[in-house]
């Protein structure tokens, strides 16, 4: 018998939700442990009787972890209360499959979709340093002085956003974060009067967008989950020639 843990550590581990999702869950009421419903801080083991909507749980699961190019247009969601193409569209359908952080909706790329809540907080979080890069097709090519600036930082409404590499390249840039707030890449470029026309993600850590083509998604093997998890900074090769 595993000891107990955070109720929502146990959904995210068992592919319910990610673990904010599983606190939404539990703050819902549809969560309950041994009959009885659950509240944030409620501690579980693989013993206790877990079920959502009244559903037990499978706590052993084998994760899904899939790798999709998303196209422009369809949105980051599991659920879109106005009806539009989101990424679960795309993809096979698995119980507890999320995506893992956003692309919006006009920006095109590699997402990442999980079952498994604990890889989604690792990509995540900005503790963990994980690189996301982006070719970026401006208005205007970017000066020396502007691609510095984003070096240095830019000020946006959320504090400051600061690029850990970027180089330029015909048509824009390819910069690389280590966090991946909303709208992050389009902000920083439009600090600095840039409009950004297109927007593609080509890596996340050391796994590369490569030759998956639009609307295309492969299951990751193991080897694939251990690129992902790589702290980031051996993964950066800047475009060249583009």
């Amino acid at each position: 018998m595993s000891e107990p843990e955070r109720l929502q550590k146990l959904l995210a581990r068992a592919g319910i939700a990610s673990r904010r999702g599983a606190e939404g869950l539990i703050k819902s009421g549809r969560v309950t442990v041994n009959g009885k419903r659950a509240e944030l801080g409620s501690s579980a083991s693989d013993a206790d009787d877990v079920r959502v909507d009244g559903q037990p749980i499978e706590q052993n699961q084998a994760h899904v972890t899939f790798a999709l190019h998303k196209p422009r247009g369809v949105v980051t969601t599991a659920h879109d209360e106005f009806g539009r193409t989101n990424v679960l569209d795309l993809v096979p359908e698995v119980r507890g499959l999320h995506p893992v952080g956003r692309l919006d909706r006009d920006s095109e790329g590699l997402l990442i979709l999980t079952t498994n809540g604990d890889l989604t907080l690792q990509l995540t979080h900005p503790r963990f340093e994980h690189e996301k890069e982006y070719r970026v097709w401006t208005d205007a090519q970017p000066t020396k002085a502007e691609l510095d600036q984003l070096r240095r930082g830019v000020l946006l409404e959320d504090g400051l956003a600061r690029a850990e590499t970027v180089t330029g390249v015909d048509g824009g840039a390819v910069i690389v974060l280590l966090e991946g707030r909303n709208r992050q890449v389009r902000r920083m470029f439009e600090a600095l009067g840039l409009r950004v026309e297109r927007l593609q993600r080509r890596r996340i850590g050391a796994l590369q967008l490569a030759d998956l083509q639009l609307r295309e998604w492969r299951e990751l093997t193991n080897r694939d989950v251990e690129k992902l998890l790589m702290r980031g900074k051996r993964g950066s090769r800047a475009e060249q020639g583009e």
